[in-house]
């Protein structure tokens, strides 16, 4: 079993470039739900945004966003999202294929028995601390993308590091994490579960990884 196990070390060289791309691909979905949504969530209150000025609804928020701003407007804080996704990818993966790897080594060689129980633990373990790794690495390009995207001046800096860099010399690095700590109470269950579905429907598929 070790034996098998070590023929399938992970490949850094692989995983690295591979989880940067898919990351690269999915922001360009990711930027304009994100910003509707970040949109939306600061109207909460009148102090915030005025009534006038409301959306209705993420469609209305949209059709107002590229009347205003344009087509592109819709688009706004993109390549803090592909930076984000890009990068967090690379980390995620990476984590939960090493994490994975050695899990399997120890569990699987030191017992044969109850392989479906061990197969969710190890999901459970590696989508959790893939989802906490994520979010540590790239949060502090999330906290730049929002502001990015809600920002009232739409002529103000889309520079993440800009915003970063004057986010740090005003709150210092606790700035930077701003709900860091909601942040990662939601991506370990999240990705866990997420890992633990994949993980069954390639079992159930009947594809092999070992």
């Amino acid at each position: 079993m070790k034996e098998g196990l070590q023929n399938t070390r992970p490949q850094p060289q692989v995983i690295i470039p591979s989880a940067a791309y898919s990351g690269a691909i999915i922001s360009f979905v990711l930027c304009p739900s994100e910003l509707l949504k970040c949109r939306m969530q600061i109207q909460g209150t009148d102090s915030l945004v005025p009534k006038s000025s409301r959306y209705s609804s993420p469609l209305d928020c949209a059709l107002k966003t590229m009347k205003t701003e344009g087509v592109t407007g819709i688009f706004r804080g993109g390549l803090t999202t592909l930076l984000r996704e890009s990068f967090g990818n690379a980390v995620f993966f990476s984590v939960y294929e090493y994490v994975r790897y050695y899990m399997h080594l120890q569990l699987k060689a030191a017992s044969s028995d109850h392989n479906d129980l061990i197969d969710v633990g190890i999901g459970i373990v590696t989508g959790g601390l893939g989802g906490v790794a994520f979010w540590s690495a790239v949060l502090p390009l999330d906290v730049a993308k929002t502001i990015i995207q809600t920002a009232s001046d739409k002529s103000s800096t889309k520079n993440p590091f800009r915003i970063l860099n004057s986010i740090y010399r005003r709150a210092g690095l606790r700035g930077c994490y701003t709900g860091l700590g909601p942040t990662i109470a939601r991506a370990f269950p999240a990705n866990a579960a997420a890992i633990v579905t994949w993980e069954l429907a390639i079992k159930l598929l009947g594809i092999k990884r070992e």
